[in-house]
């Protein structure tokens, strides 16, 4: 745990006893504060009571009478589309609003990294796709060359839950737009951004407001490096506002598709391959093509990512290039989960909007594609370009019929359920196809959240393997 500082003997408000919420109550309470928690939920108040905490209800008047400060869980909408009533009576009464991501920066030095050899650093991840995976990647690539290391954040463990920093030590953190929009201390050593594409629009008030929520961790404290995706317009302003110079190399430019050389530092992947240059010449090379765990060209743009944030730490390329070969990825990113009769079976549920699934349809040749469920605003309709590798689809859910209507001359059926859907392809795929689940949609018509309905797939998938 890392205790809050800053608070000591003072109260201070925690909205949302979720993950972090708690563990937000616990870290106040270790660093000298009083915490004041409420939830609207009488389930998580209860665990909130079995934990040793009474709740402090916000909705009442005066609840915020010698309250220093309210921290939010990130699913709580503190100014878009409308403010939590709660938050909104905070902020009239004048008290400072933050979250866990804040208390953490604030709070991560510690008495004694004086006499360490190595200071520990904080490496921080954002943007629309490919953080997750980008993050593991980092964290393992980390464990491997023997570095001791935690991950954290919008994956793994609560910020404020980690344990102390070791000598030389390295937290690698995820971080949503809700993360950092809303942290009143972002300064990581180091800071990625992947990549921007629309996502959680009603919670930022439009395209403008997801983009500035993610660059407010390049722009609040200032990282020592910047490693910044240069594939989207956002990106390449980003990367342009950081450097001082083209040679600065306190930048890092990232892409899967382009080729950057110039006088400054890059890792780009093209045609399979990952290379590194810096001051207009190539240092290193690493061949991406046999590398399971990280398929298809958005993965490349997450090993160029990670490669260039080990990198920045001081690590070797072939030290990063053995570990790439040891990742296996994530579950439910384009996860590869059984194989029979040459045919993969592939879950990506985690891929809920369209860019994510347009992603996974670049990664393999020839697809029997499961897809549906909850559908976005405007469908799938701007997935006709990446339907070509499609030899059929297998639609579920609430969104089967109308995703249908949107596929053109793609072959289909209309299955509704995951049993069925399952069923049909593993019966018609031939060797050499990948049956994937990528479903361009959320999960929750059918299933509580992505992951179960990832479960449930590869479940099927295994009982008939």
């Amino acid at each position: 745990m890392i205790p809050v500082r800053g608070y000591e003997g003072r109260r201070v408000a925690v909205l949302g006893l979720g993950r972090s919420g708690l563990a937000t109550a616990h870290a106040l309470r270790a660093g000298g504060a009083e915490p004041l928690v409420w939830d609207d939920s009488p389930e998580a108040r209860d665990k909130a009571v079995a934990a040793g905490f009474a709740p402090h209800d916000l909705t009442r008047e005066q609840a915020f009478d010698g309250v220093a400060s309210l921290i939010v869980s990130p699913g709580i909408p503190h100014l878009y589309p409308s403010p939590n009533p709660i938050i909104a009576r905070a902020m009239a009464a004048g008290v400072p609003v933050d979250n866990d991501i804040g208390l953490f920066f604030r709070s991560w030095g510690a008495r004694g990294w004086e006499s360490m050899d190595q200071t520990p650093r904080v490496v921080a991840v954002t943007g629309s796709n490919g953080k997750s995976t980008t993050t593991a990647l980092i964290h393992h690539i980390l464990s491997v060359s023997g570095r001791p290391s935690q991950m954290a954040g919008n994956i793994g463990r609560g910020v404020l839950d980690i344990e102390p920093a070791q000598d030389g030590e390295v937290v690698v953190l995820e971080l949503s737009s809700y993360q950092t929009e809303l942290a009143r201390a972002l300064t990581p050593d180091i800071a990625v951004f992947t990549n921007l594409s629309p996502d959680h629009l009603d919670r930022h008030g439009g395209m403008g407001g997801y983009f500035a929520a993610k660059r407010r961790l390049f722009s609040e404290g200032g990282p020592d490096r910047a490693v910044i995706g240069v594939d989207e317009v956002e990106g390449r302003f980003l990367a342009n506002q950081m450097a001082e110079a083209p040679e600065d190399d306190r930048l890092i430019r990232i892409s899967s598709g382009q080729k950057l050389e110039g006088a400054g530092w890059s890792v780009f992947a093209r045609k399979g391959f990952l290379a590194e240059w810096r001051k207009g010449r190539q240092v290193a090379s690493v061949d991406l093509r046999g590398i399971r765990g990280l398929p298809g060209a958005h993965n490349h743009q997450n090993a160029c990512a990670a490669y260039a944030a080990a990198r920045a730490l001081g690590l070797a390329p072939r030290v990063i290039e053995e570990a790439f070969h040891s990742f296996e990825g994530l579950p439910h990113r384009t996860q590869i989960v059984g194989e029979r009769n040459g045919v993969t079976f592939v879950n990506d549920s985690k891929a809920t909007n369209v860019d994510s699934a347009a992603k996974a349809l670049q990664a393999f040749p020839r697809i029997r594609w499961i897809a549906g469920g909850l559908g976005k605003d405007g469908g799938i309709a701007a997935l006709a370009g990446y339907l070509a590798p499609v030899v059929k689809a297998y639609l579920i859910g609430h969104s089967a019929r109308e995703f249908a209507l949107q596929i053109g001359t793609t072959p289909h059926e209309v299955c509704e359920t995951m049993e069925r859907a399952v069923e049909s392809a593993m019966a018609e795929a031939e060797p050499g196809e990948v049956v994937l689940l990528a479903p361009a949609a959320a999960s929750f018509d059918q299933y509580p959240n992505f992951e179960k309905r990832g479960e449930h797939f590869t479940a099927l998938v295994q009982s008939r393997l």
